[in-house]
């Protein structure tokens, strides 16, 4: 995990929770894994939806 322990890892879960609040981080969480798995797909070249452009050809 990027040479990160435990104590890091819930100093950076403590900064994150003062800046953003409890309410906006199951949010900011979920767009992260959202974009990090649109990434993945496209390198895969395994997109999840067509394009619009490629369908209207």
């Amino acid at each position: 995990m990027f040479g990160l322990g435990w104590p890091e890892a819930i100093v950076i879960t403590v900064v994150a929770l003062a800046l953003f609040g409890a309410k906006r981080l199951p949010e900011l969480g979920r767009g992260m894994g959202e974009t990090i798995k649109g990434f993945r797909d496209e390198m895969k070249g395994d997109p999840a939806e067509p394009n619009s452009e490629e369908s209207n050809s």
